[in-house]
């Protein structure tokens, strides 16, 4: 083998210890507690967990969690979840300043959302999602940096 952590099926792994916005630290320091994948949760749980991770400055972490719950969802959500997570990867990628890749996965996100906006579930706030990603590509397309950044709200 190449000396690379594995889970029982031989799937790479890394166990590195991860910042708040998901980026790899060296072995040995001290990181924040990861978020464990496949998680089935009720959908108000996933977007109340998402925005607890938001709130506190971690959309890589809340973008773990929008992953399990698209994954989970039925074939009739599953486009909104993987939207959901898809503005939240892309915030991740503004916040560690990759515009262009923010932009993107901002803009896929947004094409998803969109379908939902006015039969809109679990009290989500897609027309606020969609205003809130909105201005973050405005301001992608301006030059703007990624400091001003506000965390979405999932709900009104």
């Amino acid at each position: 083998m190449d000396g690379r952590e594995r889970d029982v099926r031989g799937r790479p792994l890394n166990a590195r210890p991860r910042d708040g916005l998901g980026r790899p630290l060296p072995r040995g320091s001290v990181g924040v507690p990861r978020i464990s994948e496949g998680q089935v949760r009720t959908p108000g749980e996933s977007v109340a967990e998402a925005q607890r991770l938001f709130d506190e400055g971690m959309p890589f972490h809340a973008h773990e969690v929008l992953e399990d719950a698209w994954k989970s969802a039925p074939e009739s959500e599953r486009a909104l979840w993987q939207g959901l997570a898809q503005l939240a990867v892309g915030l991740t990628h503004l916040l560690r300043g990759n515009a262009v890749g923010a932009r993107a996965l901002l803009v896929r996100g947004r094409e998803r959302i969109a379908a939902y906006a006015t039969d809109v579930p679990y009290g989500l706030d897609v027309p606020g999602l969609l205003g809130w990603s909105g201005g973050v590509i405005e301001g992608i397309d301006a030059g703007a940096g990624s400091t001003d950044v506000s965390m979405p709200r999932l709900r009104a």
